[in-house]
């Protein structure tokens, strides 16, 4: 890790757990383009894709409270939206086989903008379940779903039944006011990212809290077995990422979980050899690419 922050490849915050203890928890280099104050361990950054586990699992616990099924389609619960809604189900959603368009961010300010973008779409790309395409658009009318279902804001819903069940209590949803301990993102020529759009649904947290989240799930604290095999179930085509990224079972058993994200310049890891009982977090807001690299390297320690 110090050859990685010496080398300029990483700029942020690592933690290691081996057999369910902290084994290494340090920070390397700064928390913004400025260079003039260092990361410390309760520095949060935005983990991008692995965000998009909060709406898979809240999806899930609703399933486990009988309140949809994989196999309904969107029409069910947002009637209101143009006949493809007939044709796409929960299950396209969570594994990226919906054949909706994606976001035309140029038009986008806020969550009306999405909803509206979607009431928009007059054609799939593919036909809903017979190809993959990861797009964004899958993931807010997950929780559009999710806010009509429960009659509560995603946002609420996530805070309430999965942040404080698992005790996060750094973790932060956007949009939210001025907070403290935030890592900037900032790229090669030292210029910050721009401001999050003010869009429900990006995650900030500290590597702690992440690796609370990854035992929560692990241990089934927030979803039953049944419902973690489901989630990690990926449409049948190879490089393509289930709603967990990339899940092993053995029969139906979590062995490993490894998901990466990115947004801006904040890129992000997990890596979890369940059987082997470690766990690998990276937060990074210096984008470099090298996150996977170096969270292999360390994986490759710690199997001797």
């Amino acid at each position: 890790m110090k050859y990685s922050s010496k080398t300029g490849v990483f700029n942020g915050n690592v933690l290691v757990s081996k057999n369910n203890k902290i084994i290494y928890d340090k920070s390397f280099g700064y928390t913004d383009e400025k260079k003039i104050n260092n990361l410390t361990t309760n520095y949060r950054f935005n983990i991008g894709s692995i965000t998009k586990e909060f709406s898979a699992v809240a999806l899930m616990q609703l399933k486990e409270k009988g309140k949809l099924k994989l196999n309904d389609t969107v029409s069910k619960f947002l009637p209101e939206l143009p006949k493809w809604a007939n044709k796409v189900t929960i299950k396209d959603l969570l594994q990226y086989s919906s054949g909706i368009p994606n976001v035309n961010w140029k038009s986008i300010k806020n969550d009306k903008d999405l909803y509206d973008g979607l009431m928009q779409i007059d054609t799939l790309d593919f036909e809903p379940g017979t190809n993959y395409d990861y797009n964004n658009n899958n993931i807010f009318l997950r929780q559009f779903i999710i806010d009509r279902i429960t009659k509560m804001p995603y946002k609420d819903y996530v805070e309430k039944y999965i942040f404080n069940t698992c005790n996060l209590s750094s973790a932060l949803l956007t949009p939210f006011q001025t907070e403290e301990n935030i890592a900037k993102g900032y790229n090669a020529t030292l210029v910050q990212d721009k401001p999050d759009l003010p869009i429900t649904g990006g995650t900030y947290i500290t590597t702690s809290d992440l690796l609370k989240w990854s035992s929560c799930l692990y241990n089934k604290k927030v979803i039953n077995k049944k419902s973690i095999y489901e989630l990690g179930q990926h449409f049948a085509l190879p490089e393509t990422q289930s709603a967990l990224g990339q899940a092993k079972f053995s029969k139906t058993k979590l062995i490993q979980h490894i998901h990466d994200g990115r947004a801006g310049n904040y890129e992000a890891i997990i890596y979890s050899n369940i059987e082997k009982k470690f766990t690998i977090i990276l937060l990074d807001n210096n984008y470099n690419g090298k996150i996977i690299e170096i969270s292999e390297a360390i994986a490759m320690i710690l199997n001797d």
